[in-house]
């Protein structure tokens, strides 16, 4: 997977700020049913898992919490969400907003290449 926007920000000397992170949820496979999600994953794998990846300045854990509870959660999420797929993002956080804001969008357009039906990844 990509990591050249991390990379770039660290070797440029931010040292502050770094808490921001990205993860990714596993999601039910009733979530790659829908319209939306199928639009955006034309050339999805049926075999590979259906993900959410997003970003934030809280931890994953409390972030998917808070989708779950319906705190400014992505419907997709709330209603398919499962668990934390923290082998998937744990190496890359914590990171500075910029950084995490490039890198959501990065491992979402990696995760797609690699079959993943992805949602979220703005």
């Amino acid at each position: 997977m990509k990591r050249r926007t991390l990379t770039h920000l660290r070797a440029g000397g931010q040292a502050t700020g770094h808490h921001h992170h990205v993860y990714v949820v596993l999601l039910e496979p009733l979530a790659a049913r829908t319209r939306k999600v199928r639009a955006e994953n034309p050339g999805r794998d049926p075999l590979m898992p259906c993900v959410y990846v997003g970003m934030t300045g809280l931890t994953p854990q409390h972030r998917l919490a808070n989708h779950k509870a319906g705190i400014k959660d992505a419907w997709v999420v709330r209603r398919y969400g499962l668990r934390l797929l923290p082998e998937l993002f744990e190496h890359l956080n914590p990171m500075p907003f910029e950084a995490a804001v490039r890198m959501e969008k990065d491992l979402a357009e990696d995760l797609r290449r690699a079959g993943y039906t992805v949602a979220g990844g703005h």
